[in-house]
């Protein structure tokens, strides 16, 4: 699986466990650290962390095996290091307040529903 697989795999892994507001941005051509990156938001910490387990066992199904999570799972903001990609799970507040899409905003958003037409 590519990076870019992989970051639409856990995109949809994370819709299909009800995570809100669902981005992945192509960060390749600005970071060294990871080619995409994901973000999503969960309605609770309880739910961050729901989805954490969930894309970390789906992954392992898969053969991929996450390098490292930071954050905890009461945090409200948990990343997870796969390498090419990053995925960040926030609370809605914990979103609001570091605005991450405006960092990396002159970097390329995936349609996801463009890319699940594929």
């Amino acid at each position: 699986m590519d990076c870019k697989e992989m970051a639409m795999f856990s995109a949809k892994v994370l819709e299909d466990k009800k995570a809100r507001d669902i981005t992945v941005i192509h960060i390749g051509a600005k970071a060294a650290f990871a080619d995409y990156m994901v973000l999503a938001s969960g309605g609770s910490e309880r739910q961050v962390g729901a989805l954490c387990d969930e894309l970390e066992e789906k992954f392992e199904k898969e053969g991929v095996f996450v390098r490292s999570v930071e954050g905890k799972k009461n945090s409200g903001w948990i990343l997870m290091d796969y390498g090419d990609i990053i995925v960040n799970l926030l609370t809605a507040d914990m979103r609001e307040k570091y605005n991450i899409e405006k960092v990396w905003g002159d970097c390329e958003f995936l349609n996801l529903e463009d890319e699940d037409d594929r």
